[in-house]
């Protein structure tokens, strides 16, 4: 092979990079998803009925009890400027880090493994659910939080074209439009439709499965439940 043929080879071939990302974002995504239901759920069980994933749900359950009354978990309002000092602060170890590709998302897939393992540790220790509008409640509620903002953040800095992992709203519409628009076509967009629908029921079905998961874990394991989600972290710390 000349040196033409070496440089054209070069060229035309993706970047090793290029390669390894776009396994990575087929295969991620849906793991991040049952973690996000497991965490989800089990602080929501554990934590007084505390949404760590859905920061809206958060919100909407402050509304409701402001109109009719009761008594508000103050974890749910804090969890709000935690969550974005979590992003911001993801947003800050990818910047000063300069790193970019598999390398950027593994450290912060392990920033997310190590919140999650500490929220396990702290859970373990102090028993939180014993008093879940408590104070150890409230902090292994705002690391968690945490976990799950870092997890937001990850995927719009390191991965900015991956679907979300937590926000299933979107997710279910876009299986929908998907599927409306698989049955409706008879050209080739069928396939692009057809990706979709497929990456939004995985997505789907990985955050019901990590509920159901959390559930069981809760019932059986109590505040050991933590340990499932940070194990799941571990390993796609290890993945890209």
């Amino acid at each position: 092979m000349t040196a033409v043929d070496t440089r054209l080879s070069t060229r035309l071939e993706p970047p090793v990079d290029a390669l390894a990302m776009s396994r990575v974002e087929k295969r991620l995504p849906p793991l991040l998803s049952v973690i996000a239901g497991m965490v989800d759920l089990t602080g929501f069980l554990t934590l007084g009925n505390l949404f760590t994933a859905h920061i809206t749900g958060n919100l909407v359950v402050i509304g409701a009890l402001a109109v009719r009354g009761g008594p508000i978990n103050l974890a749910q309002i804090l969890a709000l400027p935690v969550f974005i000092l979590a992003v911001a602060a993801t947003w800050w170890i990818a910047r000063s880090s300069a790193q970019r590709g598999p390398s950027l998302l593994r450290l912060l897939l392990r920033v997310q493994f190590l919140l999650l393992t500490c929220v396990w540790v702290f859970a373990v220790i102090t028993t939180p659910s014993a008093a879940p509008h408590g104070l150890m409640a409230g902090i292994a509620a705002m690391v968690a939080v945490s976990a799950m903002a870092c997890q937001f953040a990850l995927l719009r800095v390191a991965m900015p074209g991956a679907p979300s992992t937590a926000v299933m709203t979107g997710n279910l519409t876009n299986a929908v439009l998907s599927l409306l628009n698989a049955i409706s076509r008879s050209d080739q967009s069928n396939v692009s439709d057809l990706a979709r629908l497929k990456a939004s029921l995985q997505l789907l079905v990985g955050f019901v499965g990590g509920c159901v998961l959390a559930t069981a874990a809760v019932i059986y394991l109590h505040d050991w439940a933590w340990l499932l989600p940070a194990v799941l972290a571990g390993g796609a710390a290890l993945s890209p």
